[in-house]
């Protein structure tokens, strides 16, 4: 049985089609279905249905595919063994929010880059509903979210951590020098938010939606790095998570402010699809950020 059937068999199983396994592994439709076939006359069993050009796995197809993944897990650990970092290659296709991967390329990309110059990232933001969806289309390699905890049976979640996340304002502003705040008072405040629906602002609309609160910022925006320059400069109110303003907080910049009863649980996890095929530069990727942390509050 040759590995690179394998490879080929796991590419056609995780993206349902011949043709986009051909391109993805550049080869033709005709290589990867001559591949499929010796696979399958090699094991004496149908590893695929296809019915009005739709391709699923038969039950032979999914007992393969998790041996599959051992089979090239086990190859790539031993290839690994008798190579240094810079001689790994490959492509990491990691998807997340928009603060998490600010935080990650401003602390932690160059030297990434500078222990595997091999390895090429390609970073996409997207809210955590749409990246499980990216994760289950093999679109997209690992996801970093930053939401409400997320437990699937289809997805790994390879490290996890809770994370604080405060309602702030500019140190100079009125709002910091009050004990508390009241939740019924937040409507009332002018505030800069990120943009609906993307992970803790979601977490928060839907924790004062509970409470019958309504916000309606003022401003909307994806950058959590203006929203802490504009909170300094200006008496509005934010919602962040720590590590976004603790730098700030400690320089007596930002001041995170006491609403009671708005307290939000939120999560960052570090997640890939359970048949995903994790490749050399894909474990390299997932050991750097788990032993690197990309957003800790004390980073």
């Amino acid at each position: 049985m040759e590995i690179r059937n394998l490879l080929t068999f796991i590419q056609v199983a995780e993206l349902n089609s011949f043709t986009k396994a051909g391109s993805a592994l550049g080869y033709s439709q005709s290589t990867v279905s001559f591949q499929i076939k010796q696979l399958e006359t090699e094991l004496d069993c149908m590893l695929f249905e296809r019915i009005n050009h739709t391709l699923t796995l038969t039950d032979k197809g999914a007992e393969l595919l998790e041996y599959a993944h051992q089979i090239c897990r086990l190859t790539d650990e031993y290839r690994q063994c008798r190579q240094s970092s810079r001689d790994i290659r490959g492509s990491v296709h990691v998807v997340t929010s928009d603060s998490i991967v600010e935080t990650m390329i401003r602390r932690s990309y160059i030297e990434f880059s500078g222990l595997y110059p091999g390895i090429s990232l390609r970073f996409s933001t997207a809210g955590t509903g749409d990246m499980l969806e990216m994760l289950g289309r093999n679109e997209a390699d690992i996801c970093l979210t930053l939401d409400q905890h997320v437990y699937n049976r289809d997805y790994v979640i390879v490290r996890e951590q809770r994370m604080g996340v405060h309602f702030v304002a500019g140190s100079g502003s009125p709002f910091a020098s009050r004990a508390e705040i009241s939740i019924h008072e937040l409507p009332d405040l002018p505030f800069y938010l990120t943009e609906k629906g993307m992970g803790y602002r979601k977490v928060l609309d839907e924790l004062l939606e509970k409470k019958s609160v309504e916000i309606r910022p003022v401003l909307e925006l994806s950058r959590t790095d203006l929203i802490t320059e504009l909170l300094e400069q200006n008496n509005a109110v934010s919602f962040l998570p720590d590590f976004v303003t603790e730098q700030k907080v400690r320089a007596g910049k930002i001041t995170r402010l006491n609403v009671p009863g708005a307290e939000a649980d939120i999560w960052k996890q570090m997640i890939h699809h359970k048949n995903k095929w994790i490749s050399n530069a894909l474990e390299a990727f997932i050991s750097y950020a788990a032993t690197h942390d990309f957003v800790s509050e004390n980073s």
